[in-house]
């Protein structure tokens, strides 16, 4: 490998994972807004989300430019290919981070809502997954990336489970139904945040291994969630 191609790629490398550690960073604050009902961490969260914009959109260009002069091959395509692709993610979970904020936040200035533990589960999985796939990004370590992929069925189930939960609490008293809304949007965009982590860790399936893992039925992978 040309040795200037190599320290594009290594710059590349450290890009996204500065991307990733502020997206984790911002994933684990909107959760613990959510779940200990902290409004200045809400909007923390909720500021934080230009600056990732904005290192998602250098990350690209980049690429690109990786592109255009190295015309690379092989495994060094394949790595460019999927900063690209965990680089959209990483934006979109950023995106989703502070979409949890702003729940948090209206939530906080509310009577707490008597929910499920199941919430605080799911919550937990998540920011496990979103770090394990970042983890697997960095070692390229296939095993933990389908470990990952096996979990977002379990994140789906309790997603699911929740929302009929809800809905049982928004008839019992209607009272409740604007705080059940956003703490089911929560839920929600939880579970989206796990359907990225598992895309991040097929891109690393890919990235190592040139096999494309989803849409396999031995659940190497669940479907890309766009």
């Amino acid at each position: 490998m040309p040795k200037h191609l190599q320290r594009e790629l290594e710059h590349l490398k450290t890009e996204v994972l500065a991307m990733g550690a502020m997206v984790e960073q911002s994933v684990d604050k909107a959760i613990e807004a959510l779940v200990e009902r902290k409004l200045p961490l809400a909007e923390e969260v909720m500021r934080s989300d230009d600056r990732m914009d904005q290192k998602e959109v250098q990350v690209e260009e980049e690429c690109l430019k990786a592109l255009a002069l190295h015309q690379p091959v092989a495994a060094d395509l394949r790595f460019i290919i999927t900063v690209l692709k965990v680089n959209n993610d990483l934006e979109r979970m950023g995106d989703l981070a502070s979409h949890i904020a702003e729940r948090a936040a209206f939530l906080s200035s509310h009577e707490p809502l008597q929910v499920p533990h199941d919430l605080t589960e799911m919550a937990d999985r998540v920011r496990r997954m979103v770090r394990e796939s970042l983890e697997a990004l960095v070692n390229h370590n296939t095993i933990l990336a389908r470990q990952i992929c096996s979990q977002d069925d379990t994140v789906d189930s309790t997603h699911r489970a929740m929302y009929q939960t809800i809905q049982d609490l928004m008839r019992k008293d209607p009272q409740n139904v604007e705080r059940a809304m956003h703490t089911l949007s929560a839920s929600r965009y939880l579970e989206r945040i796990a359907d990225y982590a598992t895309n991040i860790a097929e891109d690393v399936i890919f990235m190592v291994e040139g096999e494309i893992a989803r849409h396999r039925p031995d659940r190497l992978g669940s479907p890309r969630k766009t």
